[in-house]
């Protein structure tokens, strides 16, 4: 199976993530898209993230019942920080009957060079890009890539967590059982 790879802190899943990752199910040469949730990514401050736990919950709570997309802890069990060639190389030997790609968005293209190995993630897979505005893709790296024009929302995280902190409505934003889930807990107050 064509397994494309979403990798993300998801603090928390929001509507753009899911926007995202329906479109490439649907437009990505994949039969599934799974959401990998990154417990520490050495790129980004570990401090402000909700435990992994509760963000994996939140993403299987948001993808539930839809059979193109699935929650996947498979960073949780390897060394922090993750680096997406150890997630990988771990995933081909795992399931060698699946064929993996990496989805990420424009901006996060650009910084490839500083990934760990990045020269090997080109060599043996392929990525489906979705392009950011003001993040044009003007060097491929040799890479195998597929660019998707997937439709975007200027949705934010950081500013999701800010609105739950002063008590600012999330509805549209978070999916209802990813915002109900939220407010029961009192996640990110």
């Amino acid at each position: 199976m064509k397994v494309g790879l979403y990798f993300g802190s998801f603090n928390p899943i929001h509507i753009g993530h899911l926007i995202i990752a329906s479109h490439v199910a649907n437009h990505g040469d994949v039969q599934q898209v799974w959401m990998v949730v990154s417990p520490q990514n050495p790129l980004k401050p570990s401090s402000v993230l909700l435990n992994e736990y509760h963000r994996l919950h939140l993403v299987q709570l948001a993808v539930e019942g839809n059979s193109q997309l699935r929650a996947s802890d498979v960073e949780f069990k390897l060394p922090r920080p993750s680096y997406t060639i150890d997630t990988l190389t771990y995933l081909k030997e795992k399931y060698p009957q699946h064929e993996f790609s990496v989805i990420m968005g424009s901006d996060s293209f650009q910084n490839l060079p500083r990934w760990k190995n990045f020269d090997l993630l080109l060599k043996n897979y392929r990525f489906l890009i979705y392009q950011r505005p003001g993040f044009p893709i003007t060097e491929s790296y040799a890479a195998k890539i597929q660019i998707l024009d997937a439709p975007l929302l200027e949705i934010s995280a950081t500013n999701i967590r800010s609105a739950i902190k002063a008590g600012i409505t999330t509805r549209y934003l978070l999916s209802d059982p990813v915002r109900e889930e939220i407010e029961r807990n009192g996640y990110y107050k």
